[in-house]
């Protein structure tokens, strides 16, 4: 978040006056944010430098997962062009109830709550941005992110154990990191690639990134590792790359590796999230889990002695 002596600065600097307030709005919402997130135990992100990995598809699952390890989960599509959480968590089409204390987010499988940008648009429409932004991308972006301060702000998640932000893809190395600033004491950021040398790349450097930032990266998951015959259960590599070498050359830890799986992307395309534990892939998941626990509890009782 941007400190309020920081934007007294910039502002400063300006020709106009601030007849809008804009540093005190900023400032409520702000102390507003840190309110909300209170009541959250873990707050994480998922990331990737990367489009097209299967981000969303990651955090939808691990949310699932946490829940059936008897955690309370909360999910915040952070994608405000391309939201697609809703749908693949059978959730497409309810809105967040709006009350006097805030939005309240809808419930999907499991227990977990999703706000998404998805709840205000109709099927077909997509995202657009009037007024200053058409001639200029800093009042783009500065309108993209007022936007996820105010879901921020305003979603009502009550207590939860877990809070996973799905961030946008990384058509701006910049984006990721700094929508993860704005959430207060961050546990850290899992981040996703595939096997792909092209992923590998990308990924790298959004890591070196969001460290730049400050932001903990916990580790790394590789999607689409293999191939899943959807009819006798077979695994065949679908890549070259060397995502091990990656996260030895980043000091990371290998979470974890998802193959792809046809049944268990089909019924999350169809809105129908598996919900089998027993299924192979969904245990795989439910072992990422475990070990992002495991991790986090690390990190705790080291903070304590320290």
């Amino acid at each position: 978040m941007v400190p309020e002596k920081n934007l007294k600065a910039i502002l400063g600097k300006l020709k106009y006056s601030d007849d809008a307030k804009v540093i005190q709005q900023m400032t409520e919402q702000t102390e507003q944010v840190r309110a909300r997130m209170a009541d959250i135990k873990h707050k994480l992100v998922v990331m990737s430098g990367k489009g097209g990995v299967g981000k969303s598809m990651t955090t939808v699952n691990l949310a699932l997962a946490l829940a059936r390890q008897g955690a309370t989960v909360g999910v915040l599509d952070v994608d405000l062009n391309g939201p697609c959480v809703p749908r693949m968590l059978g959730l497409h089409g309810q809105s967040l109830t709006m009350t006097t204390e805030g939005a309240i987010p809808p419930v999907g499988p499991l227990g977990v709550k999703v706000a998404s940008m998805d709840f205000f648009l109709d099927d077909a429409s997509p995202v657009r941005w009037k007024g200053p932004m058409d001639v200029s991308p800093v009042w783009l972006g500065l309108m993209e992110m007022n936007v996820i301060r105010e879901f921020l702000a305003d979603a009502v998640w009550g207590e939860l154990d877990f809070l996973l932000a799905d961030l946008p893809p990384g058509a701006a190395a910049d984006k990721p990191p700094v929508i993860a600033g704005f959430i207060p004491d961050l546990a850290g950021a899992i981040v996703v690639t595939t096997p792909s040398e092209v992923a590998s790349d990308v990924v790298q450097k959004s890591v070196t990134y969001a460290r730049d930032m400050g932001i903990k990266v916990l580790g790394i998951v590789e999607n689409m590792s293999e191939y899943r015959c959807p009819s006798c259960g077979e695994l065949n590599q679908l890549f070259e790359g060397n995502t091990e070498a990656m996260c030895e050359a980043l000091d990371l830890p290998l979470l974890g590796r998802i193959p792809f799986d046809r049944k268990l992307a089909r019924t999350f395309d169809k809105g129908a999230p598996l919900l089998d534990e027993t299924y192979p892939t969904i245990q795989r998941y439910q072992e990422i889990a475990g070990r992002i626990r495991t991790l986090l509890d690390y990190k705790k009782v080291l903070a304590e002695k320290l």
